[in-house]
C-alpha cells in the first residue's frame, strides 16, 4: 500500500510532459517571453485536468527500470512537441507569405524584433502571422488543439517506450503545404507588381525625363499596400481551411512516436 501513490504520480509527470511539449512549441499557445515556471505550473493543471482520463489505463511493468522511465518520459514530451509544432501549418505559412509579400514591396531589408518569437522578422511576415494567430484563437483553434493532444492520449498511450520509426514524420508534406499555402496568398501581390513593372517600363521608354527607381519604390509600397487590404478575406478563407487538415497532419506525425 505505501506504493499506491507512486501510480498517480507518475501519470501526473508523463501527462505534464506531454502538455508542456505542446505549450513549449505551439506559438498558438504560449510565447517565449512567458516564464518557464509559469508553463510547468500550466502544464500541471492541464495534466491534473486530463488525470480521470487516463487513470485507467495498464501501467507497464517495464517501466520501473531508470532507462525506461527516461525514455518514456522522452517520449511524452516530443509527442506535444510534434502535435504543437506540425498544427501550426497555417501561421508559419501566414508569416513566410508575409515575408514573401514584404519582399516584392521593397521592404526585404525591413526587420523588426518579434515579441513572440524574440528574432528580427519582417514587418508584412509580422503582420500577417498575428492576423494568422487571430483568426486561429477566433476559429477556436485552441479548442482543437487541445481536443487533438486528448484524442492523442487514446491513440498514443501513456508510458509506452516501443517507438514506431518506420512511420512518416509527415515533415516533407508539412513543408510542401506551408509552401504551397503561402503562394497561394503571395500570387496576388506577384501579378499586381508585375503589372507595375510592366507599366514603369512602358513609361520609362515613352518619358525618358521621370526617374522610374525613384517613383517605382513609393508606388509598390501603396499597390502593396492596396493589394493587401482587398486580398486579406481570400488569405483569411485559405487558414480557415487548413486548421482541421493541419491538426490531421500533425496526429499524423506524432504516430512517429507510437
Amino acid at each position: 500500500m505505501s506504493g499506491d501513490w507512486l501510480f498517480p504520480l507518475t501519470l501526473i509527470f508523463m501527462l505534464g510532459l506531454r502538455f508542456l511539449g505542446l505549450l513549449m512549441v505551439s506559438p498558438a499557445l504560449t510565447v517565449p517571453s512567458m516564464p518557464i515556471a509559469a508553463r510547468f505550473w500550466l502544464a500541471l493543471l492541464l495534466a491534473l485536468a486530463a488525470l480521470p482520463m487516463v487513470l485507467s489505463q495498464a501501467f507497464p511493468p517495464n517501466l520501473t527500470a531508470p532507462l525506461a522511465l527516461i525514455l518514456a518520459c522522452t517520449r511524452e514530451f516530443f509527442i506535444g512537441a510534434t502535435l504543437g509544432f506540425l498544427s501550426a501549418l497555417p501561421l508559419y505559412a501566414m508569416e513566410m507569405a508575409g515575408w514573401l509579400i514584404g519582399v516584392s514591396m521593397g521592404f526585404g531589408m525591413v526587420n523588426v524584433l518579434d515579441p513572440l518569437s524574440q528574432v528580427q522578422t519582417s514587418v508584412i511576415g509580422q503582420l500577417k502571422f498575428l492576423l494568422g494567430l487571430w483568426f486561429f484563437l477566433h476559429w477556436n483553434g485552441h479548442i482543437l488543439l487541445f481536443q487533438g493532444l486528448m484524442e492523442s492520449f487514446r491513440l498514443f498511450p501513456l508510458a509506452q517506450v516501443e517507438w514506431s520509426f518506420a512511420e512518416d514524420p509527415q515533415v516533407a508534406i508539412w513543408l510542401r503545404e506551408a509552401f504551397y499555402l503561402a503562394v497561394k496568398i503571395t500570387l496576388p501581390f506577384y501579378g499586381a507588381l508585375l503589372l507595375a513593372d510592366i507599366g514603369l517600363g512602358f513609361i520609362a521608354r515613352t518619358v525618358p525625363q521621370l526617374n522610374v527607381f525613384i517613383l517605382g519604390l513609393p508606388l509598390k509600397v501603396l499597390l502593396g499596400f492596396l493589394m493587401l487590404m482587398m486580398v486579406l478575406p481570400v488569405a483569411v478563407d485559405l487558414i480557415h481551411g487548413k486548421i482541421e487538415d493541419a491538426l490531421e497532419l500533425a496526429m499524423k506525425g506524432a504516430a512517429l512516436w507510437r
